[in-house]
């Protein structure tokens, strides 16, 4: 795919601050691209700065082959959806979408056109008479949405766009949202500190810390793959033990942990040398848990006693601990209908997991 949007070299310092510092990044058209990272990690200054609302102390952003750094907002082809909505209280569901259109003196006729397909789009059709404070969290999204892309921008940015809602309404708007910008082709870029959901919603994900990217891929690629300890961490749940190299095959490491009181044998093509400290990370589903100790001898295993346990549903999750007191924490699907558990505190289990479940970090 060709590169819609081009960033290059954008740093944005306030005073001595870095808050954004030598990003570069290559946005393909029609992609759902979402930068991923944590309170003051300097994503939501670099959406500002593609929307026009910073100028970068240094840098260039193009978008569809035009320079647009030092263009203001309302000449650039781009959208903003904020994280507060920004709908006025006083005006119609219609008229709250068909503001911007009326502001460019768009014909009346077309404008209705417009408002129509837009609400249609998003499901509000039959809302279109009613004021904000008469709708949910929910349809007070779709109608900042719908304000969003009735101007038919290039690029839309979309600033923590369902923060405001609940669980199972941001699980659904999360599709909505995918359907949305599948039927219209423009370019989401969306900021949000939710890793969930950054994972459902995104084409890609670039993980960003301290101004920087630490890495960028698609969702799997980040999750199955972390380049580091701090991506490890903070996507999901996992893991991580370290541990010195103790052999390398072709293919093949072993790892001499005494955090996991055992060695460890990951699969993979590793940069590393005997001697070398390295992390390993395993994710918990990855982790098999049982009272017989398991069979297959290229597992890595680990005795332990269940210290702490939680049932979700779907879900159990265990917490092991080692013989050295180190915590593990294990979740099991639950595949079968049952009134008693699996385990129990202090029950004696065996942990095991395989080696090509491992990630090696080196940072």
């Amino acid at each position: 795919m060709k590169d819609f949007i081009r960033i290059r070299g954008i740093s944005k310092y306030f005073g001595d601050f870095a808050a954004v510092d030598d990003v570069s990044l290559d946005i393909a058209k029609g992609e759902l691209f979402s930068i991923l990272g944590g309170s003051g990690c300097g994503k939501t200054t670099l959406l500002r700065i593609l929307a026009g609302f910073e100028l970068p102390t240094k840098g260039t952003v193009e978008i569809d082959g035009v320079d647009v750094t030092n263009q203001p907002p309302y000449q650039r082809p781009v959208n903003m959806m904020f994280q507060s909505y920004a709908i006025f209280p006083h005006m119609s569901v219609a008229k709250n979408v068909a503001y911007g259109l009326q502001k460019e003196g768009v014909a009346r006729t077309d404008i209705e056109k417009r408002v129509d397909q837009a609400l249609d789009l998003v499901q509000l059709r039959d809302f279109a008479k009613r004021k904000p404070d008469q709708l949910s969290g929910g349809q007070r999204q779709r109608v900042a949405l719908a304000r969003a892309i009735i101007k038919r921008p290039k690029v839309l940015l979309l600033d923590e766009p369902l923060a405001a809602l609940d669980k199972k309404l941001r699980e659904r708007t999360q599709f909505e949202l995918m359907n949305i910008q599948d039927e219209l082709g423009i370019t989401f870029v969306v900021v949000t500190h939710d890793q969930e959901e950054a994972m459902t919603l995104s084409t890609r994900i670039a993980v960003m810390e301290q101004g920087r990217f630490l890495q960028i891929g698609t969702p799997l690629e980040i999750y199955e793959y972390p380049r580091n300890r701090f991506v490890a961490d903070f996507i999901g749940t996992i893991n991580t033990f370290d541990g010195t190299v103790q052999q390398i095959d072709e293919n093949t490491l072993v790892i001499d942990s005494e955090e996991a009181g055992t060695t460890i044998t990951a699969l993979g093509r590793h940069d590393v040398v005997v001697g070398q400290k390295v992390c390993v990370a395993v994710r918990p589903e990855k982790i098999f848990v049982g009272k017989d100790e398991p069979d297959n001898s290229e597992d890595t295993r680990v005795r332990g006693v269940v210290h702490d346990l939680g049932y979700l549903g779907n879900l159990s999750l265990y917490r092991i601990k080692l013989v050295n007191d180190n915590i593990v924490l294990v979740s099991s699907q639950n595949r079968r209908r049952s009134a008693s558990r699996f385990l129990e505190w202090e029950d004696e289990v065996w942990i095991s997991w395989r080696p090509r479940s491992v990630a090696v970090l080196l940072e």
